[in-house]
């Protein structure tokens, strides 16, 4: 009896893989991914490891290193300029939520046909565009006492001699220093929320016209809920922008008179007093704060969401052939 015989399939050699589409295709894709991952290895993973590393030692950028554990991480919390800076950054966490409260406001505005709109994105944007140190150097002349805003002000009756310092007096300086970050970073946000918003659907809006829905109604039953996963996400930036603070409290005021970020107190320590391992990690710090922020942020996102999935009102409002419905269920008031 005649056994069956199994076809066997040969096995390519290296150089017919090569030749193969396959063998190609991955050749062309390694070949061009090599350059790209050595250079982020070289310039953002090998430095990354070697922060950590430092942050563990007394250390100079040059001279003999001194292994001293977890002292500088704990000097990083018992240092007064450590942090106070960090007290600091409170001052730009509360200025971030008026930067949004002002972008979605101008964003939903200039969504819908109002007349010179372009020209006002445009203008709302342009302070994004111009460098960082640029907008420092104009602020620290305009704030200046006796320059530009003591001059307008002294145009409509205010006498220059009353007026505070504003980047001397700790009481309003970071305020002034808080107003000057929204001033540029505003457009972005604005930018971002008018591409979510251009998204939603517009006989939406039409439908809640119809039934009587005023412009309040419909931002809050249409416009917030389609566009809730840009807002945690600008959320996100301005928060993490609002820990690593540095270019108008450096360029302004130097970080003198309680003006001091966290990121200013980080330079001076590595660059002017030499302070590598604790600048180092204070760096890490800084990281591990941004990481807490933003796990919470898209915890807390997450809970909402489920607790208005629960409920059948709130299910009705995020659905889109609904949403409409919801937004006119209110009398409606004059616009």
């Amino acid at each position: 009896m005649s056994k069956p015989v199994a076809a066997t399939k040969r096995r390519k050699t290296f150089g017919q893989w090569c030749k193969s589409m396959r063998g190609q295709q991955i050749i062309c894709t390694v070949t061009f991914l090599i350059l790209p991952l050595l250079l982020l290895f070289t310039f953002t993973y090998l430095p990354f490891f070697k922060m950590v590393e430092f942050s563990f030692f007394d250390m100079r950028y040059i001279g003999r290193r001194i292994f001293v554990g977890l002292e500088n991480y704990i000097d990083v919390f018992t240092r007064d300029d450590c942090f106070r800076a960090l007290l600091l950054s409170l001052y730009y966490m509360a200025g971030s939520v008026v930067q949004m409260a002002l972008a979605l406001l101008f964003a939903t505005i200039l969504s819908f046909k109002v007349k010179g709109s372009k020209f006002f994105r445009g203008a709302l944007y342009f302070p994004c565009l111009i460098c960082g140190i640029a907008v420092g150097f104009i602020f620290k002349f305009f704030f200046t006492h006796g320059f530009v805003l003591d001059t307008l002000l002294s145009w409509v009756g205010f006498d220059v001699d009353t007026l505070p310092y504003w980047l001397r007096d700790e009481s309003i300086n970071n305020i002034v220093l808080v107003a000057c970050s929204i001033w540029k970073y505003v457009g972005q946000n604005i930018v971002m929320f008018i591409g979510a918003i251009a998204s939603v659907d517009s006989t939406l809006y039409e439908a809640a016209e119809i039934d009587g829905a005023n412009a309040w109604h419909k931002f809050k039953d249409i416009i917030l809920p389609s566009i809730r996963t840009i807002v945690v996400l600008n959320l996100i930036i301005s928060v993490s922008g609002a820990l690593s603070a540095f270019e108008m409290p450096y360029v302004v005021t130097g970080g003198g008179f309680g003006t001091s970020t966290y990121f200013v107190i980080m330079d001076k320590l590595a660059h002017t007093d030499q302070k590598v391992g604790l600048a180092s990690a204070m760096a890490i710090v800084l990281l591990a704060l941004i990481m807490i922020v933003t796990f919470a942020q898209k915890a807390a996102e997450k809970w909402l969401n489920e607790r208005e999935d629960r409920t059948p009102r709130a299910r009705r409002k995020t659905d889109p052939n609904t949403a409409a419905q919801a937004a006119s269920a209110r009398p409606a008031h004059a616009e």
